[in-house]
């Protein structure tokens, strides 16, 4: 399963709901404190359910849902390349379509409520039966589908499976009445198909930027504990861990059998009231085993005791690892990596070279990453359609994800729009465009001029009136031509701000 969207709402500075589209490669750009790092973080706590790097706590609800009373933080996640087959009761094989638990677009769609940023409450939202008939038979028990069926005489040829009693039970509607539809599957009575549905979703890993530094610091570590996840995960592996699971079962069942005989002898009202607990294989945590695994320098003295950049070369080299081992090899368990401000810390080389792994590891199969960034040069190493920009209205910090407020596409205006980064390459990209269209004069028209002093070939001088953006304009072609004021760096600004505006009237 890969990620297709992720919807938030009531979270952090979104008050309203808003849905980010999730390629194989996604990287989020916008100014400090504008709302990037909600989306990842967001992810993780719907991924990872308080045990990742993000704990929800009451601060995370939205102050001014809050003050109206609204008080339930939602994280919805849409997904696709979804399994052919699941198990969702137990042992019995079915399809998602099969439940009727796909969208109109033949997509999963999980949301996660935190009423109070408290307990999860799970749903499904999907073209689902709403027919009263046939509704909600995914939470209802396998003795409750037999007295449907038999109280509309339908027949089912296994009346042992819950799945198939609600194909026949569905099969046997003339007017299903599909339509969005949302199933709470964390409810009791349906509690198994949310914890099988998990087991199909891909790993998420968060890497942040600001770790502290302790010697448990997962800035570093984090890389070894996804391989243990990875590795784990193998079904040969998990064959085998389950086989040396249930071996210690039934010793120790055979241990505490034996105990209690011997106890019956002695006293057989207390063996009597004894039961002993022995824990289910598929229960055990096995990641438990490898949770010291680590990455040591010289003198066994820890990677994370070294500076913040030799920190992040050890990612680097990891991702670049990945990257490598992803594209040669096939049936990959799904693994999305979502990084803050990659380039944090990072000689502009490393930058470059950490991008570049990246882009490679977001190409292997079952793999997507997701960024955050504030360096101008990762922009420029990008493909436009990976970037989303993050912008925010500064009266409600509401924020909003738009590719481009252009009609062209511009990794320069990117940077503008999220950075402030006026370049004289944007400058000309944008001159140029204005003068290709052939609407210079247009724009020129009306805008205050001044004077420029050019410099003929035979180094005499002539004095002309221009707009600013020509002033500027003829400075950045003529560096040689001494005899005008040098424009400013706030006037740079103006200018291609101007530039902008006109464009987009």
């Amino acid at each position: 399963m890969k990620i297709k969207s992720i919807g938030v709402n009531r979270f952090r500075g979104y008050k309203e709901p808003v849905r980010v589209e999730i390629e194989n490669l996604c990287v989020l750009v916008g100014r400090n404190d504008i709302g990037k790092s909600t989306i990842l973080e967001a992810l993780d706590i719907f991924f990872n359910e308080g045990k990742g790097c993000i704990k929800l706590d009451k601060d995370d609800i939205n102050k001014t849902c809050l003050s109206n009373g609204e008080d339930c933080i939602e994280i919805e996640v849409e997904f696709t390349d979804l399994p052919q087959k699941i198990l969702i009761d137990a042992t019995n094989e079915t399809t998602l379509a099969d439940e009727f638990l796909l969208s109109v677009d033949s997509t999963l769609q999980i949301i996660k409520r935190y009423p109070g940023a408290g307990k999860e409450k799970v749903f499904i939202r999907a073209n689902h039966p709403i027919n009263p008939e046939c509704n909600d038979l995914l939470t209802k028990k396998i003795q409750d589908l037999r007295k449907i069926l038999d109280d509309q005489g339908l027949d089912c040829q296994d009346k042992t499976k819950s799945a198939e009693l609600r194909r026949a039970i569905w099969q046997g509607q003339t007017n299903l009445q599909l339509q969005s539809y949302e199933i709470e599957i964390s409810k009791i009575d349906s509690k198994n198909i949310w914890e099988q549905l998990k087991s199909y979703m891909p790993l998420y890993t968060l890497f942040q930027s600001d770790r502290k530094n302790t010697d448990s610091d997962d800035e570093v570590q984090d890389p070894m504990k996804i391989a243990v996840k990875e590795i784990l995960n193998d079904p040969t592996i998990q064959a085998n861990l389950a086989a040396i699971a249930e071996t210690v079962k039934a010793r120790l069942e055979n241990v505490a059998e034996r105990t209690l005989a011997k106890l019956q002898e002695l006293n057989p009202a207390i063996a009597k009231s004894l039961d002993p607990q022995i824990p289910e294989p598929a229960s055990l945590k096995w990641a438990d085993v490898f949770k010291s695994v680590s990455i040591s320098g010289d003198e066994d003295i820890p990677i994370n005791k070294r500076g913040s950049g030799v920190k992040r070369l050890v990612l680097i080299s990891f991702f670049r690892a990945e990257a490598e081992r992803r594209l040669n090899e096939s049936n990959l368990q799904t693994i999305v990596y979502a990084i803050e401000e990659p380039e944090t810390s990072q000689h502009p080389e490393h930058q470059r070279g950490l991008t570049d792994a990246l882009i490679s590891l977001s190409a292997a199969a079952n793999t997507q990453v997701i960024l955050t960034t504030h360096s101008p040069e990762i922009v420029k190493r990008l493909n436009f359609d990976n970037i989303l920009l993050v912008t925010g209205d500064a009266n409600n910090r509401m924020c909003r994800v738009q590719q481009s407020e252009l009609p062209y596409p511009s990794l320069n205006e990117v940077n503008f729009a999220a950075f402030g980064e006026a370049t004289y390459e944007y400058h000309n990209e944008l001159y140029g465009y204005v003068e290709a269209e052939g609407i210079l004069n247009e724009y020129r028209n009306g805008k205050p001029l001044r004077t420029y002093t050019k410099l003929r070939r035979d180094n005499s001088t002539e004095q002309c009136q221009v707009v600013l953006t020509d002033y500027i304009r003829h400075q950045i072609h003529h560096p040689e031509n001494a005899h005008n004021a040098r424009f400013t760096a706030q006037e740079l600004v103006d200018s291609i701000q101007a530039m902008r505006a006109f464009i987009q009237e």
